[in-house]
């Protein structure tokens, strides 16, 4: 073991790791990265499949970027946001809402995905209470993920995150989700999407007056195995909020800012949700930072002198931090110059392309796509999809031999994932097919 990782592991927790896998699972010491590729400290490098937690749009250290960063460190790198303003702040707020969905007004910052979640409910519940209704309840689907502080934990439905948390969380409802590896013989998407939104009629019909807003991670359950469904529940889903008056709140951290094949997955289903919470692609995997988009009826709810305790009084630190508005605006550049929604839609037919192959794998149940998001879901039995246990751990495998080959995947539990930067070039994309193949065979051979 190097310095460093014996230094790293004297001293440092890390996120979602047993740390004791490190007794026989060495640490990545990265170095640098550039483009789609990292550099560990003896100079080997990896193509980043993942974009890093899905946050390198554009890749690692681009050059536009390192400029605005660098322009932006040499004014003004921080200011307290309560009272006070700047141009990178006002300038994304402007850019952010003229791309959105039409009909949203105002953004709230915040500094991550689960900060931003936690700012949707508070403020779906204030609003409620401003107006006088006494709402405390929220519903999510089934399988879903919105982060890890509690509020977040609370509305999500992924036991390996929640289980032990639950004694100290929020009563939510939880209903069941569409998905389209759930499809009853026969039954399109589209059809099933439908069927699903009856249980969530059903839950409103019993919950209506009590129920501040559900939330929904559109198109992708990312965290949930990268589960997916058809944009048609989205729509049925708005209509019955309209139908009902509770709010919608669309998570998009994941998978906004091009991810799903538009800008923003909520597109696909032509509607506008109530609160939509962007994070992770905002600032290109640079920085922290997160906004909660919504709408003038909900802003005007809060608008009232002070001491009516109207105001939503929530706050970070590093709300509105300037470096991370700078480094979001040109984010938002890159997009501009580069048409990167329309130059997604061909790297995506690439990435179905790469990953046909295994259509006929004897362990492979399923293989789904949404743009530039790619799964492919490992089973013990393809006729059955009966799933393996996943104390066999067979996406390390995958894992594992990506590493050794150049390339890191990093499965979620015996699901493999592709989520590259938006820079990866058709080439990379076929050499990274071949790997996942093999790494499969590895992963599956009895």
């Amino acid at each position: 073991m190097s310095t460093l990782a014996q230094r790293d592991l004297k001293r440092i927790w890390h996120p979602c790791t047993q740390m004791k896998d490190h007794e026989t699972l060495p640490l990545i010491e990265v170095d640098r990265g550039e483009g789609v590729w990292l550099y560990d400290t003896a100079g080997k490098r990896y193509l980043d499949i993942i974009s890093s937690w899905w946050v390198n749009i554009f890749g690692h250290c681009h050059p536009h970027i390192v400029e605005a960063i660098s322009r932006q460190a040499a004014k003004l790198e921080h200011v307290i946001f309560a009272g006070h303003t700047h141009e990178p702040a006002v300038e994304l707020a402007e850019r952010v809402l003229k791309l959105a969905p039409a009909g949203f007004d105002k953004m709230f910052f915040a500094d991550n995905g689960s900060a931003a979640v936690e700012v949707a409910l508070k403020m779906s519940f204030h609003y409620w209470r401003n107006r006088g209704e006494q709402r405390t309840r929220f519903i999510h689907l089934s399988n879903a993920y919105h982060g890890e502080t509690l509020g977040a934990l609370s509305v999500g439905d992924v036991a390996l995150y929640k289980e032990t948390y639950e004694p100290l969380l929020l009563d939510a409802i939880c209903v069941p989700g569409p998905d389209n590896y759930q499809c009853e013989s026969g039954e399109t998407p589209v059809e099933h999407a439908r069927r699903k939104l009856e249980d969530m009629r059903a839950a409103f019909e019993r919950h209506a007056g009590e129920v501040c807003a559900v939330i929904v991670e559109p198109l992708i359950q990312c965290a949930g195995n990268m589960r997916m469904y058809d944009p048609e529940y989205l729509r049925g889903l708005r209509a019955l909020c309209d139908e009902f008056n509770i709010h919608l709140i669309a998570d998009e951290i994941a998978v906004g800012f091009g991810r799903t094949g538009t800008l923003f997955a909520c597109e696909q289903a032509q509607i506008r949700p109530d609160f939509m919470c962007l994070s992770k692609g905002l600032t290109g995997g640079w920085l922290p930072l997160a906004v909660v988009l919504t709408d003038d009826n909900v802003y005007d709810a809060f608008y009232d002198e002070y001491q009516t305790l109207r105001a939503f009084l929530h706050s970070h630190s590093y709300t509105g931090n300037p470096l991370a508005c700078a480094v979001a605006n040109a984010t938002l550049d890159l997009f501009e110059q580069n048409d990167t929604i329309r130059a997604n839609q061909a790297l995506a037919q690439r990435m179905a392309a790469a990953a046909a192959p295994l259509a006929d794998h004897p362990h492979v149940g399923d293989i789904r796509q949404h743009g530039m998001t790619l799964a492919i879901e490992m089973v013990a039995d393809k006729a059955t999809r009966t799933p393996y246990d996943w104390k066999e751990r067979r996406g390390l495998r995958v894992y594992q031999h990506g590493l050794s080959q150049g390339a890191l995947l990093r499965p979620l539990g015996n699901v493999v994932y592709w989520m590259p930067p938006y820079v990866i070039s058709e080439e990379q994309i076929d050499w990274i097919g071949q790997i996942t193949r093999e790494g499969i065979a590895l992963a599956t051979a009895e």
